[in-house]
């Protein structure tokens, strides 16, 4: 089953700055060939659940390796089986219909 999610980690105890713990995530999604994409306060992805929830699991593991001592995430799941749909389709809708 394919799945969306934004999902946003905080490495805690690591200081103020944590945009190299940011580059690391992207990078596990990026190596995990799911697509996603950054925005100000986390991140979207979307694929295959287990290859989505591998990843997760995986950038709580980079953090720790990585030196942080705690880790935090959300997520907001999302998952249709009515027709297939990409987060780039979600925001086309919507832009299409601001031109109205």
């Amino acid at each position: 089953m394919n799945v969306m999610v934004d999902f946003c980690m905080v490495p805690m105890g690591v200081g103020v700055s944590v945009s190299k713990y940011v580059v690391a995530c992207q990078r596990i999604f990026e190596a995990a060939g799911l697509s996603h994409e950054m925005h100000s306060y986390g991140t979207n992805v979307e694929g295959d659940w287990d290859k989505v929830m591998a990843a997760v699991k995986e950038c709580h593991e980079k953090m720790h390796e990585m030196g942080a001592p705690r880790c935090t995430s959300s997520m907001r799941v999302g998952t249709r089986v009515d027709r297939e749909q990409t987060m780039h389709d979600k925001l086309q809708s919507v832009y299409s219909k601001m031109e109205i």
